[in-house]
């Protein structure tokens, strides 16, 4: 092997470093929220009710989603009109500066706020490492680059579930350092924002996607938003490259969320803890985003991965809702580590994303895509709302919603493109 070949496969190994490191700290904000939420409001609002702090909370979290979406737009077009890299690192900066203010507001509407700017800086990341990876790396095997993002980065879930629920050492560490009283809480926001800026040291050696200077040298016009939709075909395999991830965000937003408020009680299973499902699911999800990386390579298909993991996912779900009733607690978290695994095709899903648009308008399309499909979310918890609110009860509603979530999930894949091996050096 030249020197030459040598730099270059050491810049690739850093730009995937690099990613897998961002969206580890990603996930850990994105997850520490939802840990640490309850204690964190209770702080602001020591006297509201059960009901007040869980309205509160919704209010927080769809703060949290508005901003997900602007911030997917916003980097999606900065990434193809200013660079990859830039953006990049400007989200993880966004988000890191973020994290520690969220350590030290005292009201709601600063909460609010801060998970506003959060969101945005959190959108950026992953999809703009993914561009990235899929641009540098041999056609070959761009699938193990992604792979490794998202199965590492989805680690970020179990750091935030321990430091969320056991961090008390950090607490008191915190304290004797601002010398002022720090809560468990706000210590696991200031960890997550010094990760991140500690990840900014790493920017030295990663280079600029080579097919991103090429478009920059032409006229094309780049990260036009609005392009997506003046074609019908392009629109639609725009649609469907969003459709695929919704039962992801189904099995995260109404599952797994849920399990200690709803889930534990409604399969008689006590002392099921949020943090604890949380962390088994996304070990899963990460096991799962492994595997998935792997068979993807192995059978030189996208498609057919994703097919096979959406059958498993409504294996695993009919089974947690109809079949679960009294289970043990050991159990039910391992039902939640197999929920997380069903999901694994979370890398796999936004790479056929950024394999499907040219390099004019990728970034706009690998960034909106996942933070559409988490700004899901709302739309899929109201539905559930709707059906319990119509007397379908829990689980037959959530049964419901799930089963649509992953029959137009296996229906978009059933009908996009195979891009395993796909050339990516073309402009739309």
């Amino acid at each position: 092997m030249t020197d030459s070949n040598k730099q270059n496969l050491w810049l690739r190994y850093g730009i995937i470093i690099v990613a897998s490191l961002g969206y580890f700290v990603d996930i850990y904000d994105l997850i520490l929220f939802n840990v640490v939420k309850k204690e964190s409001m209770i702080a602001m609002l020591p006297f509201a009710s059960a009901e007040e702090i869980k309205n509160t909370g919704l209010y927080l979290f769809n703060m949290q989603m508005i901003g997900m979406l602007v911030g997917g737009l916003l980097w999606g077009i900065l990434g193809d009109k200013r660079g990859r890299l830039s953006v990049l690192f400007g989200s993880i900066l966004l988000y890191s500066i973020a994290n520690i203010a969220n350590a030290f507001v005292t009201t709601i509407p600063m909460y609010a706020l801060v998970r506003l700017v959060a969101g945005i800086g959190l959108a950026g990341e992953l999809g703009t490492g993914i561009t990235l990876v899929t641009e540098t790396m041999h056609r070959e095997k761009r699938g193990y680059g992604t792979m490794i993002i998202v199965s590492f980065g989805a680690l970020g879930a179990v750091l935030a579930a321990v430091v969320g629920m056991w961090g008390d050492s950090l607490g008191v560490f915190f304290t004797t350092l601002f010398h002022q009283p720090i809560a468990k809480w706000q210590a696991a926001y200031i960890v997550g924002g010094i990760l991140g800026l500690l990840l900014l040291l790493l920017r030295i050696g990663t280079v600029e996607s080579g097919m991103f200077k090429s478009v920059l040298q032409t006229q094309t016009k780049r990260g036009d938003f609005l392009h997506l939709f003046r074609s019908k075909e392009r629109m639609l395999k725009y649609f469907k490259c969003i459709l695929i991830g919704l039962p992801i965000w189904f099995i995260v937003g109404i599952i797994v969320a849920n399990a200690e408020l709803i889930w534990g009680k409604e399969l008689g299973v006590a002392g099921v803890q949020n943090g604890l499902a949380v962390m088994f699911s996304y070990i899963g999800l990460s096991v799962g985003d492994l595997l998935s990386g792997i068979l993807s390579q192995v059978f030189r298909s996208r498609k057919k991965v994703v097919m096979g993991y959406i059958g498993f996912c409504i294996i695993v779900v009919t089974y947690f809702f109809f079949f679960a009733h009294g289970i043990s607690l050991n159990t039910f978290y391992f039902l939640c580590f197999l929920l997380g695994a069903a999901t694994g095709f979370w890398a796999l899903f936004v790479t056929i994303a950024a394999e499907q648009f040219g390099t004019n308008i990728r970034s706009t399309v690998t960034n909106t895509t996942p933070n559409f499909v988490r700004g899901s979310v709302p739309l899929i918890t109201w539905s559930f709302q709707s059906l319990v609110a119509l007397s379908f009860g829990n689980i037959l509603s959530a049964f419901i919603v799930g089963m649509v979530c992953m029959g137009l999930s296996f229906w978009a894949t059933y009908h996009s493109q195979e891009t395993f091996s796909k050339d990516l050096d073309y402009t739309e």
